[in-house]
C-alpha cells in the first residue's frame, strides 16, 4: 500500500512540475480536434445519395435505424456528435465505407 501511495505522490509531484514548466525534458504533444460540423437533411440526403445507397442500406452501414436517416433527411432530428464525424468522413471521402469492408460493391 505504501508503495501505491508513494508512485501515486511521484506522480501527482511531476504533474505539477510539469504545469509550472519546470520539466524541460519532457516532450508534449498538441493535439486539436476539428470541431464538429452540423449536418442538415439535404447535406446527409446527398452524403448518402453519393454513396449510391438507399435509406436501409445507408442506415445499416451506418449501424442505426432506417427511421433514424429518414429523420435526420427530413430535419425531425439531428444527427449525435459521432454520427455527424462518420458524415463528416463519409462527406470527405467517398470510398470510406468500401476501404474498411463495412460495404462490399459488386
Amino acid at each position: 500500500m505504501s508503495s501505491l501511495f508513494e508512485s501515486i505522490k511521484q506522480g501527482l509531484n511531476e504533474a505539477i512540475q510539469y504545469e509550472q514548466g519546470n520539466l524541460p525534458n519532457v516532450k508534449v504533444d498538441k493535439i486539436t480536434v476539428a470541431p464538429l460540423h452540423a449536418y442538415n437533411g439535404v447535406q446527409i440526403k446527398e452524403i448518402r445519395t453519393q454513396q449510391n445507397m438507399t435509406q436501409r442500406l445507408f442506415a445499416e452501414a451506418l449501424g442505426v435505424s432506417v427511421k433514424t436517416v429518414e429523420a435526420w433527411e427530413t430535419g425531425t432530428n439531428k444527427p449525435s456528435g459521432t454520427a455527424n464525424r462518420m458524415l463528416e468522413l463519409l462527406a470527405q471521402d467517398n470510398k470510406l465505407l468500401e476501404r474498411y469492408s463495412i460495404v462490399e460493391r459488386n
